[in-house]
């Protein structure tokens, strides 16, 4: 069911994520995935939600008839996908086109040809034949009461090759009740000014209401999108974080963005696009691939700087270096220190950071020094804010911020004659005046160490028991060669409200994890809010 929405007709914002975005490689939705993308889609506020092809398979015609019974849409409107009726039939004895009406949505999306070698090669039919199936299959669903999209596929290649005959399909589709007709460029190879020009000779020649679908294939996906709204296109079809066949579709979140910061239009609920970079991630979540941290507008790199220069212009004012404010779209603005950091990227860290440098220009200055000298040592701060905000802290205190002091560590990996392998590792440390020493095994060296520390630990420090390690990545950096190169490690860890991250370089894996090791378990405690050694 779906409640009325705040939004006039005028412009649309159709989600084809649950169709065509469910074709990208590595993903593959159930039921209870779908049911879940389309809550944050409406959630979102977009105006459509196509939600597959009822009748094609079992888990589309299942979502269609749960998704009615198990959601209460609030801003969006439940759209089936088919096809026009098969040559030579009727439409309201095919059933595919049964299929349709019987899945209940309020709006159907035909997918027609538009291309006339499509239609001899493919359909294996006449061009009339095609025009006819277009016309009969609309009006047989609109007489039932249904809005009818048609998605005129192959649209920009066809009409390269018979724009007559492309103009033709988009005619027919409009005068027999189709709402709107989508210009479809189903390989993904048109480029902006082609998409503007077509779009505008076709709204010109045919007088419909047009929209577009496009492929991103020359990477042009969504700038191709806003070229046809710049040629009088008001309906785009997208899929959220351009998720599609091949290499994806026009992007969800840029798109809207662009239309309610960049063109001024109101595409969504008031207030919504705040939401924006929430959703993004929520839907990754649900597909379950990681979020692209370079996305527009919603990756968590999109508002950050690491350039000294951007930084020293950003104090002065943010908007010298951001296009818009990120809190705008739900994110936020990132300071990432680094060999190239210069006074400013330290003092707005420490700022992000909540550490305040009260404008000590030699404080600031030693800090500078320190990165640079320990990043041309192979650390890399701009991915272990844990690891910075400990050196930052040592620097404003005069000494480092010590829980405990470790006496040795040693870990043993043991290759036995059955093929076999143990590994072991001993712990030597002092915490609150007490020597401890610790051993155990783990799942390979660096594991043990990991198990040793927590073990030594936790009795003085319980807060340690809510710490998992999420993440480890090993690199080899240039400078040496084989087994004498330098090693760095980065790990992250999570207490289970918020994770972070740390950096040790060493000249070798092991001693390099125990830096990053001591780091993560050293914040972990800080994050808990534990008053550090005398």
């Amino acid at each position: 069911m779906t409640e009325t929405s705040e939004l006039d007709d005028s412009f649309h914002v159709f989600d084809t994520t649950l169709r065509d975005g469910a074709q990208r490689e590595g993903i593959n939705l159930t039921v209870a995935d779908k049911l879940a993308i389309a809550r944050h889609l409406d959630d979102f506020g977009v105006g459509f939600i196509e939600g597959g092809w009822p009748g094609a398979n079992p888990r589309d015609t299942e979502f269609f008839a749960r998704a009615q019974q198990e959601i209460q849409f609030r801003h969006a409107q439940l759209v089936a996908f088919g096809a026009t009726r098969r040559a030579g039939a009727k439409a309201s004895e095919d059933p595919q086109v049964k299929a349709l009406l019987e899945a209940g949505a309020p709006v159907i999306t035909l997918v027609a040809k538009a291309h006339d070698r499509h239609v001899e090669l493919a359909l294996r039919t006449t061009l009339d034949e095609n025009l006819e199936m277009v016309r009969d299959t609309v009006s047989h669903l609109t007489d039932q009461g249904r809005r009818v999209f048609v998605d005129c596929e192959h649209f920009f290649d066809g009409y390269r090759a018979n724009p007559e005959y492309a103009k033709a399909v988009v005619r027919t589709a409009s005068e027999a009740g189709a709402d709107v007709v989508i210009l479809c460029d189903t390989n993904g190879g048109m480029l902006p000014a082609q998409v503007h020009a077509v779009v505008a000779t076709v709204l010109a020649d045919t007088g419909a209401r047009l929209g577009i679908h496009a492929q991103d294939d020359t990477g042009c996906a969504v700038a191709n999108t806003l070229a046809a709204v710049d040629a009088g296109a008001s309906h785009v079809q997208c899929t959220a974080n351009g998720y599609g066949e091949r290499v994806g579709n026009a992007n969800l979140f840029p798109v809207v963005a662009a239309l309610e910061l960049k063109y001024g239009k109101r595409v969504l609920p008031e207030g919504h696009l705040r939401e924006m970079t929430r959703i993004s991630h929520a839907i990754a979540e649900v597909v379950n691939l990681t979020p692209s941290t370079h996305q527009p507008y919603v990756g968590v790199s999109a508002f950050a700087h690491k350039a000294g220069l951007h930084a020293s212009a950003i104090k002065v004012d943010p908007d010298l270096y951001q296009h818009i404010d990120p809190e705008q779209v739900g994110n936020t603005m990132r300071m990432l220190v680094s060999d190239m950091a210069g006074r400013a990227s330290v003092e707005l860290k420490g700022k992000e950071l909540g550490i305040d440098l009260g404008g000590d220009r030699e404080l600031v200055g030693r800090v500078v020094e320190r990165v640079k000298e320990r990043e041309l040592k192979g650390y890399t701060y701009e991915a272990a804010d844990a690891s910075f905000e400990l050196l930052l802290r040592t620097e404003v205190e005069g000494k480092p911020l010590k829980y405990f002091d470790v006496e040795s560590w040693r870990a043993i990996v043991e290759d036995r004659p059955d093929g076999s392998h143990a590994n072991e590792a001993t712990v030597k440390l002092w915490a609150k005046s007490e020597r401890i020493v610790a051993t155990a095994e783990g799942n390979g060296p660096v594991n043990a160490l990991d198990r040793a520390l927590r073990v030594a630990l936790e009795k003085i420090y319980p807060q340690l028991a809510k710490l998992e390690l999420v993440d480890y990545k090993v690199r080899i950096l240039e400078g040496k060669h084989g087994t004498q190169s330098t090693t760095r490690v980065l790990i992250a860890t999570s207490d289970g409200a918020g994770e972070w991250s740390t950096v040790g370089v060493a000249d070798n894996v092991i001693a390099a994890s125990w830096q990053a090791l001591e780091d993560a378990y050293t914040y972990g405690l800080l994050r808990a809010g534990v008053e550090p050694a005398s």
